[in-house]
């Protein structure tokens, strides 16, 4: 779930992907989410059916409450993705609103999921180390606690790379904007650049010929006056 989220947020991220097509790159983010989210109902099940087999208590520790709710969290956001981003109805003023919210819970749930990834580790080595125990430090205590580690400095990293600009994919291969079912896409910002030239070119010729126009009325009075 981790390592298939994570994939799924820097999807946009990678230089050698910004050559892709946007639409492109939306149904890679949208079907990676889809396998992590499988994924996740999947391995939810087996905690389930693993729990209920052995008569252990479901939904008591603090592992399970944040984990179950990063799952749910995650599930909405799955489906107000696909229905707002990823299929050409919603209108554009509503998705650029909802552009960071979408960012922002996308990064937020990651966390979240990392801190349950975290508590769940340690709970299996409370449960299971028992001689020795998980105080005197076994190996198996110190491997996973470098496994924590790792997914801790790993969160870390996905999240730099999804907030720093540098790493934004670039506007110009970016500027297309799907439009609902009958509109029209919008130009680029190249297009949009060269169009606020011209405009700009023909607002300053207009300005010179009215310019011209006034000084000729000033010559013609004058030449009038230097008759009269």
């Amino acid at each position: 779930f981790v390592s298939v989220l994570s994939s799924a947020i820097i999807a946009y991220r990678l230089p050698w992907t910004w050559k892709c097509s946007k639409i492109l790159m939306k149904f890679i983010h949208a079907g990676l989410n889809t396998i992590a989210m499988i994924l996740a109902i999947v391995s939810m099940v087996a905690v389930f059916e693993y729990h209920n087999a052995r008569n252990i208590p479901n939904m008591y520790s603090l592992h399970s409450w944040i984990g179950l709710t990063a799952v749910i969290f995650y599930s909405l956001q799955l489906f107000l993705g696909f229905a707002v981003f990823l299929l050409p109805f919603a209108p554009v003023p509503l998705r650029a609103a909802l552009m960071p919210i979408h960012v922002y819970s996308g990064l937020t749930i990651f966390a979240t999921v990392i801190a349950a990834a975290l508590m769940g580790i340690t709970e299996k080595l409370i449960f299971s180390l028992k001689n020795p125990a998980y105080s005197a430090s076994p190996p198996e205590a110190t491997f996973v606690n470098s496994l924590g580690l790792l997914l801790v400095i790993f969160g870390a990293l996905i999240l730099w790379m999804a907030s720093r600009p540098h790493w934004k994919r670039p506007p110009e291969e970016n500027a297309k904007v799907l439009r609902p079912i009958g509109g029209t896409s919008e130009g680029t910002e190249a297009e949009s650049t060269m169009t606020d030239g011209s405009n700009a070119d023909k607002s300053d010729l207009g300005i010179n010929s009215e310019a011209a126009r006034k000084q000729n009325l000033k010559l013609d009075e004058a030449g009038q006056r230097s008759t009269m």
